[in-house]
């Protein structure tokens, strides 16, 4: 795709969308998401996921799968995007805590839904491409750090949501501690290598926690800080 012709930009990323709600409504019975919410339906719809892939990957940006990125991991699957995005249930007023940066491209669609962002990138040249490519695009609503983001970010908790978007073995511990009540913290769970369980635990105005299983992923494990 590369430097084509924005139309053809355009078509494809027509095709992509149709192809998201499609498997938003062919899941719909088993995720309890029937379709997309305007507002993440309109995100979704304007970034543009090309700038977020390599150039050697750019003919496959606009298909509805993940693509390498480099240090082993992915730029997640756009249906997937959507879904744990609409899962979160945004709204401009949220603070919103994101693990695993990638290429910024979750990211990107949720700078578009909530107030602000903090996003952990284990992988330093990630998240430095990811902050020059946000940078590029006038997104200035996202902090971003490199660490474990199995440990959270107390500085900056509570949080109404949190999106981690690396398999963890099991849910973290500090992510629970640092969702305030009534918010919701949406992540895939399981070994790396086999497929996971993608979960949306809810905590209540009480501070008592609730976990539904939403779908069967597959991610790029949680990678923890060296022992």
């Amino acid at each position: 795709m590369g430097d084509g012709p924005v139309a053809e930009l355009e078509a494809a990323r027509r095709t992509l969308l149709n192809r998201v709600a499609a498997e938003i409504r062919e899941t719909g019975d088993v995720t309890g998401c029937l379709t997309l919410s305007e507002p993440v339906w309109q995100a979704l719809a304007t970034v543009p996921r090309h700038r977020f892939v390599a150039d050697q990957q750019r003919d496959w940006a606009y298909a509805n799968m993940p693509l390498p990125i480099g240090r082993g991991q992915t730029i997640s699957q756009p249906f997937i995007v959507a879904l744990m995005t609409e899962l979160l249930v945004p709204d401009p007023a949220m603070t919103i805590l994101e693990i695993g940066t990638g290429s910024g491209y979750q990211t990107a669609v949720l700078a578009r839904l909530v107030r602000r962002i903090h996003s952990i990138e284990r992988i330093p040249e990630l998240a430095e491409a990811a902050v020059r490519r946000l940078r590029e695009m006038d997104i200035n609503t996202v902090e971003i750090r490199v660490g474990d983001g199995g440990q959270g970010w107390e500085e900056h908790a509570p949080f109404d949501g949190i999106i981690v978007t690396a398999a963890a073995a099991e849910v973290p511990p500090a992510l629970v501690r640092q969702l305030k009540p009534g918010g919701r913290l949406v992540i895939p769970v399981g070994a790396p290598g086999h497929t996971q369980d993608l979960r949306v635990i809810h905590k209540d105005g009480q501070g008592a926690v609730f976990s539904r299983s939403v779908l069967p992923v597959v991610f790029v494990p949680l990678i923890p800080d060296p022992t």
